[in-house]
C-alpha cells in the first residue's frame, strides 16, 4: 500500500486520538464554542481512525502470516499462504476506501446552504429564466425532501426574478448543491418574441454554505444597521412601517438588505444569515485561491465565473459543460438533477484522488 497514503491516514488517526483526550477535559467540555467544533471534527475523523486500525491489523496479520510461511512447517505454511491471500484480496478495496476518505472534504457534510439566483444578460427574459431556475431548485428540494425557505426576492415587471435568495436545509445539501454555482445560460424563443427567433439569456447562481456561530465571528462594532420603509408591492404594513433592514459589514463593505417580512426583527435575522454566509464564503474563496492549482483541477471548486450549464429548449437538451454527455431538458426542469449531480460528484472524486 502507498506509504504516503498510509502516512496521511495515520496523521488523521492521531488527530482523532488527540481530540478524544481534549474533549474529556472539563475546561474544554464547558467551552460553548470550542467543544461543539471539536465534537464535529472528531466525528469527521472517526472513519479515518477506524481505517487506520484496520491497516495496522492487516500489517500485523501479514507479518505473522509470512512468519508462518517461512516456518518450515508445511501445514503452518499453508495456513500462512491462505492468510496472505485473504490480506491481498482485501488490500485493493481498502486502499480505494482510504483514498475516498482522505479526499473527503469535511465541509461537504454541511446541511444548510443559502442560494442566490440573479438574472444576467437578456433583459426581461433573463428574469424569467432566473425564476425558472428557482422553480427547478424548488422541485429538486421537494424530491430530496429538503426544506426550502425564501429569504429575499426582487421581481421584474414580467413576473420574473431580478434576484432570488433562499435557504435549503437537509441531508447532503451542500455536497450536491455546490455544483450549481456559476453561470447558467438558456436558449429559447421568449414569450415576447413575435418572429419566433431563439434568444440566449443568462443567470448566475451562487451557493453558499450557511455559516454557524463557530465558523465566523461578526463583531457588533463592525456592523452598520439601517432601517427603512420597504419598497415595491407587499400590502399595507410593508410600505407604511420601517420594517426593511440593510446591514453593512464595514471591514469588507458587504451589504445585505431584507424587506420580505413585516417584522423588522425577522428581516434583521434573515439579513444576518445571508451576511454570515457571504463572509464565510469569501473566506473559503480566499483559502481556495491559496491552493489555486488544486482548485483549478476540481469540478467542485465553486468558481462563480465559469459557465456551468446551458438549457436548450428547441432541442430539449441540457448540457453541463463539465461533463461529456447531455441530459433531457424536460427531466431537468422537473427537478430531476440527480443524474447530473451524481456524475459531477464522481468526476470531482476522481480528480481529488489523482491530486493526492
Amino acid at each position: 500500500m502507498d506509504p504516503v497514503i498510509v502516512g496521511k491516514l495515520a496523521e488523521r488517526a492521531r488527530r482523532f486520538e488527540e481530540i478524544e483526550r481534549m474533549v474529556s477535559q472539563p475546561e474544554i467540555a464547558s467551552d460553548p464554542r470550542r467543544f461543539p467544533a471539536l465534537l464535529r471534527e472528531r466525528g469527521q475523523l472517526e472513519r479515518a481512525y477506524e481505517l487506520n486500525r484496520e491497516v495496522l491489523a492487516l500489517t500485523a496479520d501479514g507479518t505473522e502470516a509470512r512468519s508462518m510461511v517461512e516456518s518450515g512447517d508445511q501445514e503452518l505454511a499453508e495456513l500462512g499462504r491462505e492468510e496472505l491471500e485473504r490480506i491481498e484480496a482485501r488490500r485493493p478495496a481498502l486502499e480505494r476506501e482510504i483514498k475516498r476518505e482522505l479526499v473527503k472534504d469535511e465541509e461537504l457534510a454541511r446541511t444548510r446552504v443559502i442560494v442566490e439566483v440573479r438574472a444576467g444578460t437578456g433583459g426581461d427574459e433573463a428574469t424569467l429564466f432566473a425564476r425558472d431556475l428557482f422553480e427547478i431548485y424548488t422541485r429538486y428540494a421537494e424530491l430530496r425532501r429538503w426544506r426550502i425557505e425564501p429569504i429575499e426576492a426582487t421581481t421584474s415587471d414580467v413576473g420574473g426574478f431580478k434576484e432570488m435568495i433562499f435557504a435549503l436545509d437537509g441531508p447532503d445539501v451542500w455536497n450536491r448543491m455546490r455544483f450549481e454555482s456559476g453561470g447558467h445560460r438558456v436558449q429559447r424563443v421568449p414569450a415576447t418574441e413575435s418572429q419566433g427567433r431563439t434568444h440566449t439569456s443568462a443567470a448566475t447562481v451562487a451557493v453558499l454554505p450557511e455559516a454557524e456561530d463557530v465558523d465566523i465571528e461578526i463583531r457588533d462594532e463592525d456592523l452598520r444597521i439601517d432601517t427603512m420603509r420597504a419598497g415595491g408591492p407587499g400590502g399595507q404594513s410593508v410600505n407604511t412601517t420601517s420594517s426593511a433592514v440593510r446591514i453593512t459589514h464595514l471591514p469588507t463593505n458587504t451589504v445585505v438588505q431584507c424587506q420580505d417580512e413585516k417584522s423588522q426583527l425577522k428581516n434583521k435575522a434573515k439579513a444576518m444569515r445571508v451576511l454570515r454566509a457571504r463572509l464565510y464564503d469569501a473566506e473559503q474563496q480566499r483559502l481556495h485561491a491559496e491552493r489555486a492549482d488544486q482548485r483549478k483541477s476540481q469540478v467542485g471548486s465553486g468558481d462563480r465565473s465559469q459557465r456551468v450549464r446551458t438549457y436548450n429548449y428547441p432541442q430539449n437538451r441540457c448540457t453541463d459543460h463539465r461533463l461529456s454527455d447531455n441530459h433531457s431538458l424536460e427531466g431537468i426542469t422537473a427537478g430531476k438533477l440527480d443524474p447530473v449531480i451524481d456524475a459531477l460528484i464522481e468526476v470531482d472524486l476522481a480528480e481529488r484522488i489523482r491530486a493526492l
